[in-house]
């Protein structure tokens, strides 16, 4: 062992050590390491911070922001509703949850598909009377499962087929990771489904006692578009009760109807009075095609200003100020909860009487009153402590109205209200980026930072929104840590590493060195972050191949899949740590249905990469 490898190897172990001991981020961690091989000559100083451009960096953070657009959106929202029936009991939600995310996983970053699906899982478990964490563990496990099957369903993927890159001159294509791919996750969710969520423990939610609030009273217009013109009330009333909504108010030519009649036939420009969740408001507003009356109200009002300053030649200096208060830029705007304090100045008053939309760009989309339904119109509704109003406006806006009114702003909760123009529009780019990745028409980073540029242009994403949603620790990690596994080879230790595992584990046996190789990145990763994983076995992998004369290409697929399958604790996968909380777990739960997964894991992927990818 030479003074190089030495050091690498002690940098290393201090590098999966404070990985595992959890005291600092990873990127922290991973961003120590990198200047630790600087310092030590291990890696070139101007050579340092090229892991940033990297390929599969990019397109780390290009899919991310494609990910949220498809979520904001509206389009996958669309499918939840065609594919989760109003009525299905544990296991059959269960099983379609669970489906439904390794496949969206497949093609948007799987931690974006399971903070997606999460509030799905959420409601569902409420309905069906069952402990929150028995739905979410095999939701997140099956987004775990998806991810696998294709290069951007998960970031080791990407880095895999950026090493394959390096050494061999060419990546893996998009769907080369889908013939074992497809196997592994196919066993793994007819596991979970058959026996696998009988084995997670019945915990209560955390938290659960919290604030919450009570359904939404909102107005939403008929328009000629809309499904339910020419419908019965009656009939309206049927499809609401799938997602605990119902109608409690009509309003026609300026007249209220209280109670009104089932009989009756809705007509356009009815406004309907509807109570209803508010997890459930924007996917009732798609699926009948409904207008929020303010929203509705705020657009025609935009529209007949524009003509207005059309005909009149209005001076170029008195052209800017007419969106200095009430005129609002859609690409800044953003559904926000305000929680009314006792002490706020905004009681007693309405949004006509505060003139919320001249005066401040604010529109009051919905208000939620616990125990009282009797309201009038509800922009002359007058306020009272305790409401929770939905409004919408841009964010700067809201937080100052807010401090001046005495609201609070509640968590964040993702209240979606789908657009579909928008969710055609953002479904086909990322339906065009993925074709010209996978047909060879263009690099997978050219392509998808080329949807990333198309989603800005088009405003599928708002600009403001690009650069938050990016998970920038992820990015760092993967970009510091780059730099370092590239050293792994350049030193020897990677070599090294390999000659041990063939001379004293597999005993010159290339199958068990594959097995081994398998079982000991998902050993790593269900300590490590899996993009950290992967970046420090491709070296490895590489290595024992070579030194087995056997194809790289079996054992990075190895890497693949075993960094992708983290299911023994929930520091391994982030979307094992987003349901640590919601399902009311603790760190020894996962293991349970975990480790049976993991043994299936490797008793299908094994004979799988035997076959598909011969040695």
């Amino acid at each position: 062992m030479t003074t190089e490898q030495a050091l690498l190897f002690t940098i290393l172990l201090m590098t999966i050590g404070l990985f595992i001991y959890g005291r600092w981020r990873h990127d922290v961690v991973a961003l120590a390491a990198l200047m630790a091989c600087v310092f030590a000559g291990l890696v070139p100083a101007d050579e340092a911070f090229n892991g940033f451009g990297h390929p599969a960096v990019i397109t780390v953070a290009c899919v991310l922001v494609l990910s949220y657009a498809m979520q904001s959106s509206g389009a996958v929202d669309a499918m939840v509703r065609r594919v989760l029936p109003a009525k299905a009991g544990v296991m059959m939600t269960i099983t379609l949850l669970t489906a439904l995310v390794a496949v969206l996983s497949a093609f948007m970053n799987n931690v974006g598909a399971m903070a997606l699906l999460m509030p799905v899982a959420m409601q569902a478990a409420v309905k069906l009377a069952v402990p929150p964490g028995q739905i979410l563990m095999p939701v997140a496990f099956g987004s775990i499962l998806g991810g696998m099957t294709t290069m951007i369903g998960t970031p080791p993927n990407l880095i895999v087929s950026g090493f394959r890159n390096s050494s061999q001159g060419t990546g893996f294509s998009m769907f080369d990771f889908s013939p074992v791919g497809l196997l592994v996750a196919l066993s793994g969710v007819v596991f979970i489904v058959l026996l696998g969520w009988r084995l997670v423990p019945k915990r209560k939610q955390q938290g659960i006692e919290g604030f919450d609030t009570a359904n939404y009273l909102t107005e939403v217009r008929v328009t000629a578009k809309s499904k339910v013109d020419g419908m019965r009330l009656a009939e309206l009333e049927q499809k609401l009760e799938g997602a605990d909504a119902q109608v409690i108010g009509l309003v026609r030519n300026k007249f209220r109807v209280t109670v009104p009649a089932g009989y009756r036939r809705l007509a356009a420009d009815d406004v309907l009075v509807i109570e209803a969740e508010p997890e459930s408001l924007g996917a009732l507003l798609a699926e009948l095609g409904l207008t929020l009356e303010e929203t509705a109200r705020a657009d025609a009002e935009a529209e007949a200003k524009a003509e207005s300053q059309d005909k009149v030649a209005a001076t170029a200096d008195d052209e800017d100020t007419a969106t200095e208060n009430g005129a609002m830029n859609s690409d800044d705007m953003i559904l926000l909860e305000l929680a009314v304090l006792p002490s706020a100045q905004i009681i007693g008053r309405s949004a006509a009487n505060l003139n919320l939309r001249s005066n401040f760009g604010i529109n009051l989309l919905a208000l939620s009153r616990s125990g009282n339904r009797s309201i009038k119109r509800l922009r002359r509704t007058e306020i009272a402590a305790g409401d929770v109003l939905l409004v919408q406006g841009d964010a700067q806006v809201l937080s100052s109205f807010a401090s001046e009114f005495g609201c609070v702003p509640l968590a964040e909760r993702a209240i979606n209200v789908p657009d579909n123009r928008r969710a055609w529009l953002t479904a086909s780019i990322m339906f065009a980026a993925v074709a010209a990745a996978a047909l060879g028409v263009l690099p997978a980073a050219v392509s998808f930072a080329a949807a990333f540029l198309a989603s800005m242009l088009f405003k599928a994403v708002p600009i403001r929104k690009v650069y938050q949603v990016i998970d920038w620790p992820v990015i760092v990690l993967l970009a510091a840590l780059l730099p370092v596994a590239e050293a792994m080879l350049s030193t020897g230790a990677a070599e090294l590493l390999a000659q041990w595992l063939l001379q004293y584990a597999s005993a010159g046996s290339t199958i068990v060195a594959l097995a081994i190789l398998l079982v000991l990145t998902m050993t790593l990763s269900d300590f490590m972050n899996n993009a950290a994983t992967a970046a420090v076995m491709c070296p490895i992998a590489i290595s024992v191949a070579a030194q087995l004369d056997a194809s790289p290409d079996t054992f990075l697929m190895a890497v693949a899949i075993g960094a992708s399958c983290a299911f023994l604790t929930p520091i391994g996968h982030q979307n094992n740590t987003l349901i640590l909380g919601p399902g009311g777990f603790r760190f020894g739960d996962y293991w349970r249905m975990g480790l049976p997964l993991e043994i299936i894991v490797v008793a299908v992927s094994v004979p799988a990469l035997l076959y598909f990818w011969p040695l």
